[in-house]
């Protein structure tokens, strides 16, 4: 066979620098003899063949030559990775089996029990990229909606943690520590993991970045320092420093989780089987033996009733159970943001505020911070109970919690680059005066966002007043920073038609459980 005939129904290789994020996506010029010669049409999933290696993608047809021409195979920036080959390379494309597993998401969407095996193969295909993000979107309604019971919630979480590595720290005692999410400002992590840390508990904290929230905690400690950290270099700095500040996306720990996140949190889907799973497959493929686990309850929180709150850390607890996870679950003061700051940059002048036991550090921080590093400490055999709150704070007021803090920003890389208050801002003031009763937390969360956090890291929002406080008319409730005047114009049209905040009586302001 000569070269002529060897390269006959090949493309050349052509990489197009769009980020589809966790989406295969391959590109075909309309005129292209294979396009039509094979019947494809747009949103088909096609598989790629090169120098042995193959990937399979969803199909987008372009007509435009600067893009893609009619002799070329475009992939997208993931998509091009996961080939391993070069551009201009000899590629063969052909069409894709649907996955196997979609009968089984079909039978989910009828309401029917899945078995361990089907939940294996779906993650597996979705981890394979064999799954479009509306298939994708079919098995996630399908198991919101038609719900799991707590096995299939246990059989989902195992099959997530076994598409991806798990490590193995060898320790009796590898601790973490997870909220729900909900409440803006609520960076403990940042102060937990050095105060366990200096105790000398392990605590590898990896963390994801915000996607629908103004900061996490992995958006937070960029300010600080590098969090993109290949796995032998977190490796070694977890075992010298005993803890990190990490974002979890370069360890590939129980990935079909972070794939199906791209789907689920722009959809607005948020099952308590898919958290569940979620975040104990993520948790036990880090290692972790021992977790604490943070559900905030309050009006505008994402858990807002007790009987809510108590059925999802019976959940949570059936199946940590079972995955031989030592698992505990607080019940934590939702009603309102925790801390000052909301955005990166004023949530690392609250930590900071905070490790150098600075007068100005928010209380509620302070102290929320202290309990659930007394809790984790706690499960060392050698303290005993009631006894962790009192070691943590003897950690914190003696500094050296915030010199194993520079210690873990000095591992893993200082920022090198100087992160400001954004530049432009504004103050929204109270139209009537009287007691703070009630703060949206999801209202104050949109407005940093509309703002530019996290994006742009010195946006957010800065509280001046928090429930319980009584203003004037007039008097400043919150200051808000953006870096352009487009965000901040977003930020202040939302303002305009709602503070976020309630004024009332001292009766009127909601009662909070708290379960340290």
């Amino acid at each position: 066979m000569n070269a002529d005939d060897e390269n006959q129904g090949r493309l050349k290789l052509r990489r197009i620098a769009i980020d589809t994020y966790r989406e295969n996506v391959a590109y075909l010029h309309r005129s292209c003899s294979i396009y039509r010669a094979e019947g494809f049409q747009a949103l088909a999933k096609v598989r790629v063949f090169c120098d042995g290696q193959q990937i399979e993608a969803v199909l987008n047809v372009v007509d435009d030559e600067r893009i893609v021409a009619p002799d070329e195979l475009g992939l997208s920036e993931q998509a091009f990775a996961q080939l391993c080959a070069e551009g201009g390379r000899a590629v063969r494309v052909a069409q894709a089996e649907p996955p196997e597993s979609m009968e089984a998401v079909r039978r989910k969407i009828g309401g029917e029990r899945l078995t361990g095996e089907e939940y294996r193969a779906i993650t597996s295909d979705i981890a394979h990229n064999r799954y479009s993000k509306m298939e994708m979107a079919a098995f996630l309604v399908a198991t919101g909606q038609n719900g799991l019971d707590r096995d299939e919630v246990l059989l989902l979480t195992q099959a997530m943690l076994d598409t991806g590595v798990r490590l193995d720290w060898n320790e009796p005692v590898v601790a973490d520590k997870h909220c729900i999410g909900g409440i803006p400002g609520n960076r403990t992590s940042m102060l937990i993991v050095p105060i366990v840390a200096a105790h000398g508990t392990l605590i590898p904290k990896t963390s994801s970045r915000a996607i629908t929230s103004p900061a996490g905690t992995a958006d937070t400690m960029e300010v600080l320092a590098r969090i993109e950290l290949m796995p032998d270099v977190l490796d070694r700095l977890i075992r010298t420093e005993r803890g990190c500040l990490a974002w979890g996306g370069t360890t590939r720990l129980a990935p079909v989780d972070d794939i199906l996140i791209s789907v689920e949190r722009p959809l607005g889907i948020d099952s308590q089987g898919q958290l569940v799973a979620s975040i104990l497959a993520k948790k036990l493929a880090a290692g972790a033996t021992h977790l604490l686990l943070d559900i905030p309850v309050g009006p505008s929180a994402k858990v807002r009733h007790m009987r809510d709150a108590m059925r999802l850390r019976k959940l949570f607890e059936y199946v940590g159970d079972r995955m031989n996870l030592h698992l505990e679950a607080v019940i934590t003061d939702g009603r309102q943001p925790v801390g000052r700051g909301i955005g990166p940059v004023l949530e690392v002048r609250d930590i900071m505020y905070v490790l150098e036991n600075d007068p100005r550090a928010p209380v509620d921080l302070r102290e929320k911070s202290l309990r659930l590093a007394g809790r984790i400490i706690e499960f060392d055999p050698d303290v005993r109970g009631g006894h962790g709150y009192a070691i943590a704070r003897e950690i914190l007021e003696s500094g050296r919690a915030l010199e194993k803090m520079r210690r873990i920003i000095k591992a893993q890389g200082a920022q090198d680059k100087e992160f400001g208050l954004g530049a432009l801002s504004f103050d929204v003031l109270a139209d009537e005066g009287g007691m703070v009763v009630a703060i949206d937390n999801l209202h104050l969360a949109r407005v940093a966002r509309l703002a530019g956090a996290p994006i742009s890291k010195g946006a957010g929002v800065d509280l001046l007043r928090k429930l319980g406080d009584t203003v004037d008319r007039g008097e400043v409730l919150y200051r808000v920073y953006a870096a352009y005047p487009a965000n901040l114009g977003f930020a202040r049209d939302l303002t305009t038609r709602r503070s976020g905040f309630l004024m009332g009586e001292n009766e009127r302001v909601p009662g909070y459980f708290v379960d340290y």
